[in-house]
């Protein structure tokens, strides 16, 4: 890795939505440049980026693949990214690593919904930025209409740096915008009609240079050289190349393009912070203090891990002992490995600007640092599906546990969860495509068959009303038997209540301890006067009030937002034990609370969904009709606008088929928990019922 010079590498992601062709530009690329001996093709299963068993099944990528190449003495880390958006965390982990995003759109499809998003999230990540046309070999293709439509909704500094000859199956070479032919018979747009604009594009970069452009002073080619990577930096300039993957048509151009304006490791402005938390800019200088990040993480059949680690900084060598984030001792590099999609060769280093992979380290994980300052986290976005997994066999617990964890460290978009309320296991992704994926990776990986089903929504149980009342719990069986007498007051106990403020001996007169749960926004306070409940008996009363907390009462989900005051109580000197006054505890609790105005919460979320702007209103009347709260509307950009409301979990758990149906699958959205809120009469009684029904069958 040492061989190469910073300024020579080019760390390129490969981005857009799906089946617009980008392993096969990746195939292409490592064929026509000697890199792969072999052809590859994803429809016959033998591409070198999709490797695993499910993409050759399904034929589309979904993990960010690592490849390189050497081109015109430039050395290039190729990633090819998953195009649905159900894998988005693949191309947000690959951005992380990239200096240069080449997204490639579909000439025939035109731009898709995951175009909008990764060239959306380049741009947050703040490397340049590229547009590579390809499959223009397909028919009916219309280049100036998708030219306009990229620069309406990307902006006019999208500019091509070619243009087609010819168009479907008359493509026949590709026509420099930059440097004018001689000859442009045959192009679908006159070179000459988009060079001044790629000039002005470019010296925007430099106002010294802007300056003397618009007096007449024409750049020298070795300073538009050095001023393409600058305006691709800066932004200023978005360049839109042509290809054809496929037949390879304009391919040797493609890659003199990304030779010309891809960002060297140097280029990308980027901090880290340091242990006093103050941001540092870091530099691409293999001398400097070593910076690291893991930005993928992947766990192949045989059970090695791999991390795969971008180099900002510094030279990361074999056997060092770094420090790492979140890790109390240094750790040890045992294997470095540069990485060719499925394949691995040991390296002894790595400068900065390297990508390479760290084996066999399980205390790393996606998004941690190696060396110092520390990168800022890798912002994924947070899952939204969710289905309740059984294992098939029960057998197959343990091994479900494990499968699922490995899942976990692979996927930052995978979540799993034990919830403690329902008793289910729930994994959570993107999508019900990718949680396919994930069962049939478990299913040939892991050898772990599942069941599943929607998983229960989290609802509360609570009071609206003052109530009193007490339980005598007794029982006699021969021998020693069992006594306790409990009296409690229970109130309506609001969320964000201050307990200080309410808590008091204006309130509560007799009051001795109190005892709070914030988790669940339970409040008990102790105002026994007398020992009519010795004070030996109190925590089994706190625990048969934190039973029927866990249990329930009117349809057996979690309590909160509730106070309760035990004030009195009888014991007896042989039979009151601590199982006797846990009974009465929990027993009083339920009889209470069923007087109290029982209710249930329901959890709010708060949606923005991204559409379309024609499709607003269907959104509006969908969200509507699902109890819905609107909270307003805001430009998205590129005709598209983005509806915020507040809507129920309950009503939103298969949303992403509706949007899909609504937008012809032009439409995302995320959603964030909100707080919980009353659940309307009607529909409390129908989970109430529901509920009932369930208990009865189990």
């Amino acid at each position: 890795m040492a061989k190469y010079q910073v300024d020579d590498i080019r760390n390129i992601a490969l981005c857009g939505h799906g089946s617009a062709g980008k392993t096969t530009l990746v195939d292409k690329i490592l064929t026509s440049t000697g890199t792969l001996s072999r052809q590859a093709s994803v429809d016959d299963g033998t591409s070198i980026c999709d490797f695993d068993d499910e993409e050759k099944v399904h034929k589309y990528s979904i993990e960010a693949t690592v490849t390189h190449f050497d081109h015109k003495k430039k050395h290039f880390n190729l990633i090819d990214t998953p195009g649905y958006p159900d894998f988005i965390g693949q191309t947000i982990g690959a951005l992380r690593a990239a200096d240069t995003a080449a997204i490639v759109i579909n000439a025939s499809a035109g731009i898709e919904v995951n175009t909008r998003r990764v060239f959306a999230e380049a741009k947050a990540a703040g490397i340049g930025r590229m547009i590579l046309v390809n499959k223009l070999d397909a028919d009916n293709l219309d280049f100036p209409a998708l030219l306009a439509t990229i620069q309406e909704i990307f902006g006019p500094e999208c500019v091509p740096l070619n243009v087609p000859i010819g168009i479907g199956r008359n493509f026949q070479g590709v026509a420099s915008t930059l440097t004018l032919p001689g000859d442009a018979a045959g192009a679908v747009i006159d070179p000459a009609e988009i060079h001044d604009s790629l000039i002005e594009s470019i010296v925007m970069a430099d106002e010294a240079m802007m300056e003397s452009y618009l007096e007449g002073k024409m750049p020298t080619d070795e300073q538009l050289s050095t001023l393409l990577v600058q305006a691709v930096a800066d932004g200023s300039l978005v360049p839109i190349i042509c290809v054809s993957g496929k037949t390879g048509t304009g391919l040797a151009e493609l890659l003199d393009a990304l030779v010309m304006c891809a960002l060297p490791p140097g280029v990308p402005k980027r901090t880290a912070q340091n242990a006093a938390g103050e941001p540092v800019e870091l530099k691409a200088d293999p001398a400097g203090p070593l910076v690291a990040q893991v930005f993928k993480t992947r766990i192949d059949p045989f059970v090695q891990k791999l991390n795969f680690i971008r180099v900002f900084s510094g030279t990361l060598k074999r056997d060092a002992v770094v420090p790492a984030t979140g890790v109390r001792k240094g750790l040890k590099i045992a294997q470095l490995l540069c990485v060719q999609a499925d394949e691995t060769t040991p390296v002894d280093e790595a400068p900065a600007g390297s990508i390479v992979a760290i084996a066999k380290l399980e205390d790393l994980q996606t998004g941690m640092t190696l060396g110092e300052p520390v990168m800022p986290p890798i912002k994924f976005p947070t899952p939204m599906v969710g289905l309740a997994v059984t294992p098939k066999s029960r057998a197959d617990q343990t091994k479900l546990s494990g499968a699922l964890h490995k899942l976990v460290e692979e996927d930052p978009t995978f979540h799993r969860e034990l919830d403690m309320q329902t008793k289910e296991t729930v994994i959570t992704g993107m999508s019900e495509l990718h949680l396919q994926i994930i069962q049939e990776r478990l299913k040939r990986r892991d050898k772990v068959e599942v069941d599943t089903k929607p998983p229960k929504i989290p609802y509360r149980e609570t009071i609206q009303a003052n109530a009193a009342g007490s339980y005598r719990h007794k029982k006699q069986s021969g021998g020693s038997g069992q006594f306790a007498e409990v009296h409690i007051r229970m109130f309506p106990l609001p969320t964000g209540t201050n307990i200080e403020e309410y808590a008091t001996k204006e309130r509560f007169p007799s009051m001795k301890e109190i005892h709070y749960d914030e988790a669940n926004n339970f409040l008990w306070i102790d105002s026994v006067v007398g020992g009519t409940i010795p004070s030996n008996f109190m925590p089994a009363v706190e625990k048969g009030f934190r039973d029927r907390l866990e249990r329930g009462v009117i349809a057996g989900y979690r309590v909160q937002n509730v106070c309760v005051e035990v004030h009195f109580g009888k014991d007896h000197p042989v039979d009151s034990n601590e199982q006797a006054f846990k009974t009465a505890s929990s027993m009083v609790f339920r009889n209470v609370f069923q007087q109290a105005k029982p209710g249930l919460l329901e959890p709010i979320v708060k949606i923005e969904i991204t559409v379309p702007a024609d499709k607003v209103g269907d959104i509006n009347s969908d969200m509507s009709s699902r109890r819905g709260r609107p909270l307003g509307i805001a430009s998205a950009g590129g005709g598209m606008q983005t509806v915020i409301a507040e809507v129920p979990l309950a009503e939103v758990t298969t949303y992403n088929r509706t949007l899909a149906s609504v937008t012809g699958g032009q439409g995302s959205y995320t959603i964030e928990f909100s707080r919980y809120d009353v659940v309307p009469p009607n529909v409390q009684q129908e989970i109430i019922r529901a509920a009932k029904v369930e208990e009865e069958e189990e």
